[in-house]
């Protein structure tokens, strides 16, 4: 007779102990992509592990928790973002169904320069001004001619939110799309609305860069993206490793 206990102990482990930090990320990224899959992967740092998703409109987020290696290769494996939330939520600690072949995207590179600090406070306001002309658009159309709601919110995206332009070292400027302003939002990576109590000084986002990568590092995570011309996947007869 097998004892239960070598049962439990054979099965995979997802390794987080950061419950409540996973689980608001998964939450957030299941609500905008209920089939997306997440990527665990050691943070470069004892005890924490970086959750890694695509967003709906090609962005990059990564939230780091506390937790160690989940079961597998080097502890990188993807599994379905809402079967670890219902695992999280269900105060398991089992690693659902390895799907490591969902995940096709490559990783920005680990080291990146920053080239400005924005206000949480502008973030935040670009993209309530968004919304607004979204709202506005779908409602009155522009220039007086009525536009499909998917090509509203493509253009929206699209548009170059912030232009920074490096100073030390001098370089190109530096777009930021709404993207990658709606990935940090959206996915809950500024924080609060309101300032915690006794806060002396309001929390900046820094604009890096890491080869052709551009991301927003927010107080909870990061969104990140490359140009244009660098999107195009190649189908891979094995996984890539970002």
């Amino acid at each position: 007779m097998t004892r239960p206990d070598r049962v439990a102990a054979s099965t995979p482990e997802h390794g987080l102990t950061g419950v409540t930090d996973a689980g608001a990320f998964l939450a957030r990224l299941v609500r905008l992509d209920p089939v997306a899959p997440v990527r665990l992967r050691p943070a470069g740092a004892p005890g924490r592990v970086a959750l890694w998703a695509r967003l709906p409109w090609q962005v990059l987020v990564v939230r780091t928790v506390a937790g160690g290696p989940a079961d597998g290769a080097a502890g990188d494996v993807t599994v379905a973002a809402a079967e670890l939330l219902a695992e999280l939520e269900r105060g398991g600690g089992a690693l659902p169904s390895r799907r490591d072949a969902q995940w096709r995207w490559p990783l920005p590179p680990v080291r990146s320069r920053p080239v400005e600090a924005l206000p949480v406070a502008e973030l935040r306001r670009i993209a309530d001004a968004a919304a607004g002309t979204l709202r506005t658009a779908s409602e009155q159309g522009v220039a007086g001619r009525a536009v499909g709601q998917r090509v509203l919110r493509d253009a929206l995206l699209d548009h170059v939110a912030v232009l920074v332009t490096p100073d030390d070292p001098p370089g190109p400027p530096v777009e930021v799309s709404q993207r990658l302003v709606q990935g940090l939002v959206r996915m809950g990576f500024l924080g609060p609305t309101e300032s915690p109590a006794g806060a002396t000084t309001e929390a900046a986002v820094q604009v890096r860069v890491a080869s052709r990568w551009v991301g927003l590092v927010g107080p909870y995570g990061a969104a990140w993206s490359q140009k244009a011309t660098d999107l195009a996947v190649t189908p891979l007869a094995t996984r890539p490793n970002g």
